[in-house]
């Protein structure tokens, strides 16, 4: 039996369990189990955690079930929280993926399934964590463009992954850029293309995540100065927090999945996060 937390985020098929969840004047989530379970009966629960209601909702649900004596097997969270604040950069911060982290590990599901964890960090600090890769996503993606394209790596930080998904797709070519950020206050510049002359190819940029799109606008501009043909925007988790305007103006086709929410674009294709990314 499955219990989706998010009525819109129905990822994966089965009998779906019956629950009624509201908040409390105070702010408290609060939750209440309406399916008949059998005792010792496996349970998957599936969220999005967007926010730290989200998690309370998770942690309420949890409690719930175990007090009907069931059994807790898969949490499929796609997109991990703080998943991006996976190092202290400056005195006074915290390790926020560690913090969410230690409080699903609390929770002892047997399995914890996470779409194309941001870093090595997340993985390592969940317990039974088993992180599903972007290359079916990838893959679905080109045959829909049903083209020639040349793979782009937006950073170092995607180099590891980007190899491996290459090779998964027999072969593509990869070209590697590079940028520059403040740390202090998270300013982008100095994008660079290594390569000479793309010569009018279709390229697609490939990353986890997108939140207000600066890197991929600044690497769009750069990819046209080396001759780029079209350019494509494939990322894992879209946040898209500053919209799609300018996105749209630099990319033929943006694709995403719903593992954070469903948004719409023209030039947007979302993919389910379902059975067929899970491979």
């Amino acid at each position: 039996m499955i219990l989706n937390l998010n009525a819109n985020f129905k990822p994966l098929d089965g009998q779906e369990i019956s629950f009624e969840a509201f908040t409390f004047a105070g702010g408290e989530p609060h939750i209440k189990i309406l399916s008949n379970i059998p005792k010792q009966h496996s349970v998957t629960i599936t969220q999005r955690i967007n926010s730290f209601n989200d998690l309370g909702l998770l942690c309420l649900a949890v409690d719930a079930l175990k007090r009907m004596d069931v059994l807790l097997q898969d949490l499929y969270i796609p997109y991990f929280p703080a998943a991006r604040q996976d190092r202290v950069m400056v005195p006074g911060e915290p390790l926020s993926v560690k913090v969410y982290a230690d409080i699903i590990n609390a929770l002892n599901f047997k399995r914890v399934l996470v779409f194309d964890a941001h870093s090595e960090v997340t993985p390592a600090l969940i317990n039974n964590c088993e992180v599903i890769s972007n290359h079916d996503f990838i893959k679905t993606i080109i045959s829909d463009l049903n083209e020639e394209v040349v793979l782009i790596s937006p950073d170092g930080g995607a180099l590891k992954k980007i190899y491996k998904l290459s090779e998964a797709l027999g072969g593509l070519e990869v070209v590697e850029c590079s940028k520059s950020r403040n740390v202090k206050t998270g300013k982008l510049s100095g994008f660079k293309v290594y390569a000479d002359d793309l010569a009018g190819r279709s390229c697609l940029i490939v990353d986890d995540i997108c939140d207000g799109g600066g890197t991929f606008i600044g690497l769009a501009a750069e990819l046209k100065n080396k001759n780029a043909g079209k350019l494509y925007l494939a990322v894992s988790h879209g946040i898209f927090s500053k919209g799609f305007d300018e996105l749209s103006a630099h990319f033929e086709r943006i694709f995403t999945t719903d593992s954070i929410k469903t948004a719409d674009n023209f030039r947007l294709t979302q993919i389910k996060c379902g059975y067929g990314l899970l491979s």
